[in-house]
Order: C-alpha cells, then sequence, then structure tokens
C-alpha cells in the first residue's frame, strides 16, 4: 500500500462498488469512509487491482515542480473552498485533496471520461468534492463563489482564452492561479502560447489588480489577485 494515496484510491473503488455491488462486500461500501481500517482500505484497493480498474492515477509519485509550487501558495493562503478547472488525471487535483482535507473543492472538466472517473471519487467517501462536467468558457453567472479558482495547464487548450479567464476571475473571491508552458512545444492541443504580457492583458482587462509571475521547470506561474 505505499504504493497509492490509500484515502483516494480507496474511494474510486468504493465509488464504483456502489454501480457494481459485486465489486466489494457491503461492510465495505457502507462503512464511512474515515471509520476504515488500514486493512479494510487495503482490501478495496486490493479489490480494484483484481478487478482491472485503472488504479495508477493514485500511485504515489514525486510531484512536479510545478504543482509543488501551486501548492506552496495555497499553504500560505489556506483555502476555504477553490474551484479547480480542467482537472483531468488528478495530477494537481488529488494532493490538494490529500493535503487540503478542509477546502471544500469543486472539479470541472469537459471530458466525460475524467467527470466518471473523479465522480467514483466523490461517491466513493471524499464528501468535500463536488465534480461538474463544465465548460469554463459557459459558466452560470455567479460571481465570488470560490476562494481560489486554479487554471493549471488548461488555457493553452482554450479557443475563447478570453472569456475562460474573464469567468475564473468572476468566479473567484480572492486569487486566480495559473500554470502554462513558457516555450513553444509539439503539443498539437496547445493553440497559445501564453506569454507573461498576453496573460498580463487578459487578466488585467478581466479586472485583477495584481499580478504575480513566477517561472518553474518550462512553465510560467501567475498568481492573480482582485
Amino acid at each position: 500500500m505505499e504504493r497509492y494515496e490509500e484515502k483516494l484510491a480507496a474511494a474510486y473503488v468504493r465509488g464504483l462498488g456502489r454501480q457494481n455491488p459485486a465489486l466489494l462486500p457491503p461492510a465495505l461500501l457502507e462503512t464511512p469512509l474515515e471509520g476504515l481500517s488500514q486493512d479494510e482500505m487495503e482490501a478495496i484497493v486490493h479489490a480494484g487491482e483484481d478487478a482491472g480498474l485503472r488504479m495508477y492515477h493514485f500511485k504515489k509519485k514525486e510531484l512536479l515542480p510545478r504543482v509543488k509550487a501551486v501548492l506552496g501558495f495555497l499553504y500560505g493562503v489556506q483555502p476555504e473552498s477553490l474551484l479547480d478547472v480542467g482537472s483531468g488525471r488528478g495530477v494537481f487535483l488529488f494532493p490538494f485533496l490529500s493535503q487540503f482535507p478542509w477546502a471544500q473543492v469543486t472539479a470541472a472538466d469537459i471530458l466525460p471520461h475524467r467527470v466518471q472517473m473523479l465522480q467514483a471519487i466523490a461517491d466513493g467517501g471524499i464528501e468535500n468534492l463536488t465534480v461538474l462536467e463544465r465548460d469554463i468558457c459557459h459558466w452560470p453567472q455567479e460571481e465570488n463563489r470560490f476562494d481560489v479558482v486554479t487554471l493549471l495547464e488548461v488555457l493553452e487548450h482554450i479557443p475563447a482564452v478570453d472569456q475562460a479567464v474573464a469567468n475564473a476571475v468572476r468566479l473567484a473571491k480572492r486569487f486566480v492561479v495559473v500554470s502554462v508552458p513558457s516555450h513553444p512545444d509539439d503539443n498539437p492541443e496547445h493553440i497559445h502560447l501564453l506569454t507573461k504580457d498576453i496573460l498580463t492583458r487578459l487578466f488585467t482587462n478581466a479586472g485583477c489588480t495584481r499580478l504575480h509571475f513566477d517561472g518553474v521547470n518550462g512553465h510560467l506561474i501567475l498568481i492573480a489577485s482582485k
């Protein structure tokens, strides 16, 4: 079990087990996640492995430098609520859930299979996680809903990047945190190279008053405050 983020992995298997009760004994499904023993969590994860579930997303691994940098900033501001846009495979989301268990987290993605994976984690007992299949460019008219909005390795994929930035700023009470590639690459899904000047224009036009930039291993990180 040293290989996995046990709580998240167990929640994922339990969430899928609610759809397929044959996956786990009733006691392992019905006991609150926080009430499970270490042996019980191990049994749940092993059941997921035996069933051929995609458990590799939950393997413990060294955090990427850009993820470490963002988590370091968030430790300083201690958000009570966070919207993570484009949560994907959980590269940032899973460490955040593990390290900030008190925060109310909303994960939004436009890909149905990613949403299904994240929803299984919520269904399996991660009660502070809400999952939405939603495009940041088409978000209902809400304002100041989340302490922090994260857009990590996301904006370079979005055609209407100005709309995405405007909506993220509108939704944030305090900060929007962004990471983007800082150099051209060969990823065909990267349709923008968002430089410091471009990001400054986008976030200033959206109403942010203070911008702080940093660089980490080929990535530009922006902390924008309202």
